[in-house]
């Protein structure tokens, strides 16, 4: 069976067992998803790489170690393990009173190709990707947070509920005041959001 339709349980045990490739695989499949949240989250596309970089070496170092117990939740495993790194990394940062100001002008968004859109439906829907991307970050933390979770770390409010630690009925909730305050900054500021 080639290894790339194993399951991610298939693929831990493959990797314990000696096979390097199983990791490639691992990675390959999540890796999107993963540097997503993070650049996202930290809005510098340099600082997003490392802490990839770091999060998969801690993935390797925890399978390795056997400190992975199988329930069928890889990838919000993984996504906790980049959440206390981010979180790590701005403790640090504040402990050392340094900020890093490069690469906010840079948008993920701005990268995406559009093959069969025309210039002009391009540009829209850039700038709609960005005016959402502005709104978000005008939201309290712990919304933003829930709104990243969901709609780009693609977690379901059960698994953001456990890696936030708090209820689903707060996830639930949180989810709604974001949506709620989105709304009120779009009427506010006078947001079109529509791509045609």
């Amino acid at each position: 069976m080639k290894t790339i339709e194993l399951t991610d349980l298939e693929l831990v045990n493959e990797f314990i067992g000696g096979n390097e490739g199983a990791i490639e695989v691992l990675v390959r499949r999540y890796k999107n998803k993963v540097y997503t949240y993070i650049y996202l989250t930290v809005r510098n596309q340099h600082l997003a790489e490392d802490l990839f970089q770091d999060t998969f070496v801690k993935v390797i170092k925890s399978l390795q170690e056997g400190k992975y117990q199988d329930n069928g939740r890889l990838l919000p495993w993984i996504m906790r393990i980049a959440h206390n790194l981010i979180i790590d990394h701005y403790r640090r940062e504040k402990q050392l009173n340094t900020f890093s100001n490069d690469d906010y002008e840079q948008d993920l968004f701005n990268s995406v190709k559009f093959a069969e859109d025309n210039v002009e439906q391009q540009m829209v829907y850039s700038q709609v990707l960005s005016d959402v991307r502005r709104l978000i970050d005008q939201l309290p933390p712990d919304q933003k947070e829930i709104i990243l979770l969901r709609h780009y770390g693609d977690l379901s409010f059960k698994e953001i509920a456990d890696q936030t630690n708090v209820s689903i009925n707060t996830a639930l909730g949180r989810m709604r005041y974001a949506l709620i305050n989105m709304r009120r900054l779009i009427k506010e500021h006078d947001i079109c959001l529509s791509v045609k």
